[in-house]
């Protein structure tokens, strides 16, 4: 009793964990003659091999038929053998436990009860090993008869595309429309589609225009359904195509069961392009002031509405006229509108030279689309066509001449520019530009500059090089007569001998309001001088005291040697320069000016006049920086009764040097530290002598400068800044991001230290100090600055305790190291000895079919 109990019970817990389940398509199923079906069958939850096999039976009535099977290729009934041998009956796996039973063309005959049955591999019987589907075949009575299309229609016209659906009404059985295109090469495109739940569906990129009502679906009675399209453009041309859909509802979802397209026919949209036409009368030429007059006939076709605009050369755009009638872009002389249905007329008012060209006319044609929105479907330009603009501008001719001429400089000097002749001005204006161009040595002719213009409003527009001079009233143009004009000089300079020039210009007014230039005429060039020879003016320099050294007076006189066409009543001024070397920059130290001002620098010189033409300059207490080179300036000038100086003649004298041997001191800096290397956060102390050799000044006749320096890379030509004395003994030091810091301190007279305190390994590198001595003279008690000395360098290495740094982190990662290994070896030790054991797997058995055991 106990060796039957036991297999009972150990049947009864498998059968408990395993339940074989077949399944198929939820039926009934529907489907229509002639179109291609499939019944897919699972199962799962059984035992035995993972690739199953199926059988497949149908049963009219108490009729039971075998159709196909996975295993056994006699399975199949006689009558179905010419089916399967055909493949239009035919099974396919679709996975170990899955197949599908698909039948090419479904018959009516086909209506039957499907069963799907698995052989068992299970060692005890569980669950179901069979399942039933209703199938239902009917009639194909699918019939769809378009009515072809419009095949040609004008760009923003309507097409009707109307498809006739008739079927014999089925329960169970949706019908939808589906109205596509094929543009071209391109794949078909869905318009519309309704149904078959009685919703609408819009192809992508066509929701704009079905909300806007450019489609609409029209339904009919049942049969007859039509998709209207208007506000047709280029776009729409194509093949449309109907397409019939029937549909059932299984398991929630739709499920498609017979197709049927049918072509509706060709479509082509004609463009306004192709009818529109742009044409421009003939070419014109008409005098300046005369008004121009252009027509523009459009042909286009009847639908549109125009929009034209005239353009000049091209890209300038006269005016335009919308197709509402609104002109816009014109100007007070341009003028457009519509004189009918088709023309356009352009009116220029006086026209000028500039508005001569090449004139041409653009036409837009505009389509209505849905929603009363326009677009533009065309444009259009016509040939252009030249139109010639004749003007006699006026004419004159200009005589330039000389009223007064300067007999010396300060003189006035007047010239006069007048038109004569003048015919065709007709109501315009004259204005002149006086020019000046120098002539240089051999009677070269160099650059012209602008004196002053007046424009045809009579307003005086001074030059760039004479600005000053015009805006100080020395120099004047004015109008003397309408067509004379006259320019002053009224004060004659060396430089402005040269060429004189004046251009007189015609003005007339525009028709903008303005002015404009229309003919400019200049004179040849007149030559302008002094009528008496130039004057001369030589000085010559020379040494009276020689400075042999510091605290010495160097005296010198300045003389005019050669004076010749000075004019009566000229005054002399004198100016005295010096500079360091030839070439260097030039400084000036004392002045007298023609009327014996003196004006001088902050140096202790005196400049007195000694004579007639002759001058004497002196420096009492000549120091070392007084030594280079002297020099005077000498002017002669001439003035009119309550009027200003004016130059006439200028000469430089040669130079005299100031050069003698200073024997002063001689500094050296060395520099020393109390220790190469250091540990960090220790304080380092380094020292910098100044030597001096020679004649060396007293404690208090001379100062220091001190700086200190820190190059980071041994030898590197950029030190930077550490910190720095002047000579009054003030500290300023450089920022520093690190922690150490620095001080000075002064020892002595000549000897000074740098600390640095809480050394860095940033302080590390080369070290070195420069000295700057300041020396007061002991003859006007005056500081003077002596060349700076730079001392050798040092350098200075601060160590790192390595091991001291190292030796703690490295204790506690051995440790920390050593117990997480212990602690991972024990817990493996653990896991392996309870987790882990020995199993024997059972044989499996390699029959595809096991044979069932009862008790």
């Amino acid at each position: 009793m106990g060796k039957t109990l036991a297999p009972l019970v150990l049947c009864a817990a498998v059968a408990l964990c395993h339940s074989r389940s077949v399944t198929v398509s939820r039926g009934p199923l529907l489907r229509v003659e002639g179109q291609p079906l499939s019944v897919r069958c699972d199962v799962s939850e059984y035992e035995g091999p993972r690739e199953q096999d199926f059988e497949w039976t149908v049963t009219r009535g108490k009729e039971s038929i075998k159709v196909i099977s996975t295993f056994d290729d006699r399975f199949t009934d006689r009558s179905l053998l010419e089916r399967t041998r055909s493949g239009d009956v035919s099974l396919s796996r679709l996975a170990d436990s899955a197949v599908e039973l698909r039948i090419r063309e479904a018959q009516v005959s086909d209506s039957a009860t499907y069963r799907c049955s698995t052989p068992s591999t299970d060692s005890v019987i569980s669950g179901n090993y069979n399942a039933d589907v209703q199938l239902q075949v009917v009639p194909n009575s699918l019939i769809v008869a378009p009515d072809a299309p419009n095949p040609v229609l004008r760009e923003g016209g309507s097409v009707r595309l109307l498809c006739n659906v008739s079927r014999n009404f089925m329960e169970g059985i949706y019908l939808s429309l589906t109205w596509s295109v094929k543009k071209a090469s391109s794949l078909l495109e869905d318009l519309l589609t309704f149904g078959p739940d009685l919703g609408v569906t819009v192809g992508d990129g066509y929701t704009p225009r079905y909300t806007d009502g450019g489609m609409r679906l029209e339904m009919g009675n049942g049969v007859s359904h039509s998709l209207v399209l208007s506000g047709a453009t280029p776009a729409d041309q194509g093949m449309y195509v109907c397409t019939a859909r029937l549909w059932t509802r299984e398991q929630g979802a739709w499920n498609r069961v017979q197709e049927k397209t049918v072509e509706m026919g060709e479509v082509s949209v004609t463009p306004a392009a192709s009818s529109l036409g742009v044409q421009v009368q003939d070419d014109s030429t008409l005098s300046a002031g005369e008004t121009l007059l252009l027509t523009c006939s459009v042909s286009a076709d009847a639908s549109v509405d125009l929009e034209v605009s005239w353009l000049m050369n091209g890209s300038r755009l006269l005016a335009r006229l919308s197709r509402d009638g609104v002109l816009t872009n014109a100007s007070d002389a341009v003028d457009a509108r519509r004189l009918g249905k088709w023309d356009f007329q352009l009116k220029v008012h006086g026209v000028e030279l500039s508005d001569a060209g090449l004139y041409a006319c653009k036409a837009g044609a505009w389509v209505q689309r849905d929603a009363g929105r326009w677009y533009r479907a065309a444009e259009k330009t016509s040939d252009p066509v030249r139109v010639h603009v004749i003007k006699l501008n006026p004419n004159y001719t200009v005589v330039l001449s000389s009223s007064a001429n300067a007999k010396f400089p300060g003189d006035p000097t007047e010239l006069e520019c007048k038109a004569v002749n003048v015919s065709n001005l007709r109501g315009g204006r004259l204005g002149v530009s006086w020019l000046y161009r120098g002539v240089q040595a051999g009677d070269v002719p160099g650059s012209a500059h602008a004196i002053a213009s007046l424009d045809e409003n009579g307003n005086l527009v001074p030059g760039k090089t004479y600005k000053s001079r015009v805006e100080a009233g020395l120099v004047t143009v004015t109008r003397t007569e309408p067509s004379a004009f006259r320019l002053r000089l009224l004060h004659t300079r060396d430089a402005d001998s040269g060429e004189y020039t004046c251009a007189v210009s015609a003005w007339v007014p525009s028709r903008h309001g303005n002015w404009k230039r229309v003919a400019e005429h200049v004179t040849p060039a007149l030559k302008v001088g002094f009528a008496n020879k130039r004057p001369v003016l030589n000085v010559a320099a020379r040494r009276l005291r020689e400075a042999s050294a510091a605290g010495s007076t160097f005296e010198m006189s300045c003389h005019a040697v050669q004076v010749q066409h000075l004019p009566p009543g000229a005054a002399v001024s004198i100016l005295v320069w010096s500079e360091k070397s030839v070439g260097s920059p030039g400084r000036k130290l004392a002045s007298l000016d023609p009327e014996m001002v003196l004006q001088q620098d902050d140096r202790d010189v005196a400049l007195v006049k000694s004579g007639k033409n002759e001058f004497r300059f002196r420096i009492q207490a000549v120091q070392v920086t007084d030594r280079g080179f002297y020099w005077c300036e000498m002017k002669a000038w001439t003035r009119q009764p309550g009027e200003d100086w004016v130059e006439t003649a200028k000469g430089e004298s040669n130079k005299v040097q100031i050069d003698f041997i200073h024997k002063g001191p001689t500094f050296d800096v060395s520099i020393s530290s109390d220790a190469a290397s250091v540990f960090p956060w220790e304080t380092v102390k380094m020292e910098c002598d100044v030597g001096v050799s020679g004649t060396s000044p007293t404690a208090d006749d001379v100062a220091y400068e001190m700086k200190w320096f820190l190059s980071r890379l041994r030898g590197s030509n950029s030190p930077s800044l550490l910190a720095g004395m002047d000579r009054w003994g003030v500290v300023k030091k450089a920022p520093r991001n690190d922690s150490s810091d620095c001080s000075l301190e002064r020892l002595g007279p000549r000897r000074f230290s740098l600390n640095v305190h809480s050394t860095q390994d940033s302080d590390a590198g080369d070290y070195h100090c420069t000295a700057t001595p300041w020396i007061r003279s002991t003859a006007t008690g005056l500081w003077s600055k002596a060349p700076e000395v730079s001392s050798q360098r040092v350098f200075l290495n601060v160590k790192f305790a390595l091991w001291d740094s190292m030796k703690l982190p490295l204790l506690y990662g051995v440790c920390a190291s050593v117990t997480v290994g212990v602690v991972s070896l024990v817990l493996g030790l653990v896991c392996a000895h309870c987790c882990c054991k020995t199993t024997t797997p059972t044989p499996r058995s390699r029959n595809k079919l096991m044979e069932l055991e009862m008790d």
